[in-house]
This record gives C-alpha cells, sequence and structure tokens, in this order.
C-alpha cells in the first residue's frame, strides 16, 4: 500500500506547512513566540498526524482518531492565517491561497476519516 509520503493528503498538506514557514519569516520579531511559533507548530501537526494515522492503520479507532487530531490542527491554522491577514503579515491573495488549499486537505482528511476501510490493513 506504499508510505505515508505517497498520500496526496500528506504531500500537500507538507508543501504547505513549508510554505507557511517560509512565508512567517518575514513576520515581526515581537510575534516569534506566539502567533509564528503556532501557526508553524499547528501547520507541521497536520502533516505528523497524517503520518501518525497512516502507522496506525490496523486499528481503525485509532486511526480515525489521528485523522481527526490533523482536522483539528488545520483548524487551528486557519484561524491563525486568520490572525496574519488581519494583522497584515500576509495579503489577501496568499490568505486565499492558504484557505483554500487547507480546504482541499481538509476535504480528502474527511474522505479518509469517512472511508477508512480504503486505508485500513485488516490481515497480518
Amino acid at each position: 500500500m506504499g508510505d505515508f509520503r505517497d498520500l496526496k493528503v500528506y504531500k500537500l498538506s507538507y508543501k504547505l506547512a513549508m510554505e507557511i514557514f517560509h512565508i512567517t519569516k518575514k513576520f515581526p520579531k515581537e510575534e516569534r513566540y506566539s502567533l509564528t511559533d503556532q501557526i508553524r507548530r499547528s501547520s507541521r501537526s497536520v502533516t505528523t498526524n497524517i503520518s501518525e494515522s497512516y502507522r496506525k492503520r490496523r486499528y481503525p479507532k485509532h486511526f480515525i482518531s489521528k485523522l481527526s487530531d490533523s482536522d483539528a490542527e488545520l483548524a487551528e491554522t486557519l484561524t491563525w492565517l486568520d490572525f496574519s491577514k488581519d494583522c497584515e503579515y500576509i495579503n489577501y491573495e496568499e490568505h486565499t491561497y492558504f484557505i483554500n488549499e487547507y480546504e482541499e486537505v481538509g476535504k480528502m482528511l474527511g474522505s479518509m476519516i469517512n472511508k477508512p476501510e480504503r486505508f485500513i490493513i485488516t490481515n497480518g
């Protein structure tokens, strides 16, 4: 079935987390220990929870739980993106781009949560 790195949702969320890392380099220094750290952490957690879920495919409830954690981190990332826009650290176009891309990640997570049997390991 391959590796978690082969999942489209993993690839997209990883790409977005890296883009957030780079865009936050221009955030003000006074945001270093608040907004900057928080948005980097939550965006990375979207991806890390996907990889953790994939390792728990043998246990459907754990698999779904980690995907749910990923979706929750996604919601947090969206909130930090809103703060970033309203504090004028990112512009409208950057904000719109991230929102649209994370909505796509959210749809993929929702599909995995609603149809876990496509990913679950059922035998040895």
